[in-house]
């Protein structure tokens, strides 16, 4: 881990600009760390549409500006993420935190909880996406005329 952390913003802020702040602090980070992927959390269909649109939002926002700089992108469901870190899918917040305190080998689960979220998606595309390579380039092979 080289850094972890989240950006925030007021919630009585209008959505735009929201958005707005959303963007300037992953440029920041973007700048910072100079990063060859980035995964973003597949947003799923939840009973609460006004969260659905702002995490959906929040997210289109971090595949722009990845987009924008020709960095690769990557989604997976929160399922996944949970599964990678933990075993189960339904895994509960707290044990994805304590999960990756120890995958992590911190003193301390991430704080706020969200950085911890951020960190298991990261673990997570950095297991899952190993192997999705390795399953690619095999299927490439395979498929490739042979002399």
């Amino acid at each position: 881990m080289v850094a972890c952390g989240v950006v925030r913003t007021p919630a009585e802020e209008d959505v735009p600009l929201r958005l707005l702040r959303i963007e300037q602090g992953i440029e920041e980070w973007l700048d910072l760390h100079r990063p060859d992927k980035v995964a973003v959390e597949r947003v799923f269909a939840q009973h609460n549409v006004r969260t659905v649109m702002g995490t959906a939002q929040a997210s289109a926002v971090a595949m722009l500006c990845a987009t924008r700089r020709g960095i690769p992108v990557a989604l997976h469901t929160p399922s996944e993420v949970k599964a990678a870190v933990s075993g189960s899918g339904r895994a509960e917040k707290a044990q994805v935190g304590a999960m990756v305190t120890r995958i992590l080998r911190l003193d301390a689960p991430p704080k706020p909880a969200d950085a911890a979220d951020a960190l298991a998606l990261a673990i997570c595309h950095i297991w899952r996406g190993t192997a999705t390579n390795r399953i690619a380039a095999a299927l490439s092979r395979v498929r490739e005329p042979r002399p």
